[in-house]
C-alpha cells in the first residue's frame, strides 16, 4: 500500500536543560543525532513531550539552528510550532521555511476554550496564506485532553478542501482509538488527496499500522525507538507483540507520575544522565524518593536494551 503522511518514526523530542533551565545545545543535538543513527525518519521538537509552550519563540528558533549545526539535517525535521497568538505561530513557520525543514506540526491556537469550528478553522487559514509563497507541509495536531481545544472530522475537512497541498497528515494524541479509525477511513483509505492518520498513544499503533499508516511521531521512541518503530513496521510479529507488552506495562507505571517529568525519568534512567531529570516550571521534577520508585517499578522491562 502506498502509505501517505510521515515516513517512519519522528520522536517527539524531550528537551535537555542545563541547571539554569536553559535548553542545553549540544545534548540537544547529540541525542537527536543518536535517533537518526538509530533509524528514525525525523525528529520532532518543541512538541508536548519536549515542553515546547514552556520555551519563547527565540528559544525555539535558536535551539533548531543549534540542531542543524550540530548535524541534523533540517529535511528530516518536523518542527512543532504551535503557539498561543498566530504571529509566533508564524514567525516559527517561516524559520522552518527559512532552514528548509521537513514539515511543521500545528496544533489550534490554545488559550480560548470553547470556540466554534469557524474560528479554528480561521486560525488555519491565516497561518496558510501568511505563509503561502513558499512550500510548506502541515501536520495537524490533535490534542484536546492538554490543550482544551481539539480537531473535527469537519475541520480537517474543510481545511484539506481548502489546502490540499498543505496538509500531510494529522497527529491524532487523544489516545481515542474509535476516533483514531474513523480518521483513518474518512482520510487515509479513500478520497483525495488521502493524507496520514498517526496516533500518539503508542499502544494504538498496530492498529493503525494495519490501516496504513506507516509512521509515528512518538514520545516512547526518545528511548525506545526499535520497539516503537517494529510495531509501525511488523505489528503481527512476535517482536512487536513483546513491544507493545512492555510498552504498556511502561505507561501504566509512569501513569502514577505526571506524564512529561516521568518520562524525562525514564529518558534520565535509560541514559544515565540525570541531567534530564530537569524540567521548566510549572512542571515539577521527580525527587529522589519519586525516581527510585519508578526504577524500580521499570527494571524488570530492562529498556536500557532498546534504548538509542
Amino acid at each position: 500500500m502506498d502509505r501517505p503522511g510521515i515516513p517512519g518514526i519522528w520522536p517527539a523530542l524531550m528537551t535537555p536543560l542545563a541547571p539554569d533551565l536553559s535548553v542545553d545545545l549540544g545534548a540537544f543535538a547529540a541525542h537527536s543525532r543518536r535517533l537518526l543513527e538509530a533509524g528514525c525518519g525525523g525528529v520532532t521538537p518543541f512538541g508536548t513531550t519536549g515542553e515546547g509552550p514552556s520555551f519563547s519563540v527565540g528559544e525555539r528558533r535558536a535551539a533548531v539552528d543549534a540542531l542543524v549545526a550540530g548535524g541534523v539535517p533540517p529535511a528530516r525535521m518536523l518542527v512543532s510550532v504551535s503557539c498561543a497568538a498566530l504571529a509566533d505561530v508564524i514567525a516559527l513557520v517561516r524559520h522552518a521555511q527559512d532552514l528548509g525543514a521537513w514539515g511543521v506540526l500545528l496544533m489550534p491556537p490554545f488559550f480560548f476554550k470553547g470556540v466554534p469550528e469557524e474560528g479554528i478553522v480561521e486560525a488555519y487559514r491565516r497561518v496558510f496564506d501568511a505563509t503561502g509563497d513558499r512550500p510548506l507541509r502541515v501536520v495537524l495536531y490533535h490534542l484536546p485532553q492538554v490543550a482544551g481545544v481539539g480537531l473535527t472530522q469537519g475541520i480537517i475537512a474543510t481545511l484539506l478542501a481548502g489546502y490540499p497541498e498543505r496538509i500531510v497528515a494529522i497527529k491524532d494524541s487523544a489516545g481515542d482509538r474509535a476516533n483514531s479509525l474513523a480518521w483513518a477511513a474518512a482520510f487515509m483509505q479513500a478520497g483525495a488527496p488521502r493524507i496520514g492518520v498517526h496516533v500518539g498513544h503508542e499502544p494504538d499503533l498496530p492498529q493503525l499500522a494495519r490501516c496504513g499508516s506507516g509512521g509515528a511521531v512518538s514520545g516512547l521512541a526518545n528511548f525506545l525507538p526499535h520497539a516503537v518503530r517494529r510495531l509501525v513496521e511488523e505489528p503481527d510479529s512476535k517482536a512487536a507483540a513483546s513491544d507493545l507488552a512492555r510498552i504498556e506495562r511502561l505507561l501504566a507505571s509512569v501513569s502514577g507520575h505526571a506524564l512529561i517529568p516521568a518520562l524525562k525519568a525514564v529518558m534520565a534512567m535509560t541514559s544515565g544522565d540525570l541531567g534530564w531529570l530537569r524540567v521548566r516550571p510549572p512542571l515539577v521534577a521527580l525527587g529522589a524518593a519519586r525516581y527510585r520508585v519508578l526504577v524500580d517499578a521499570l527494571a524488570p522491562l530492562d529498556l536500557a536494551r532498546d534504548a538509542a
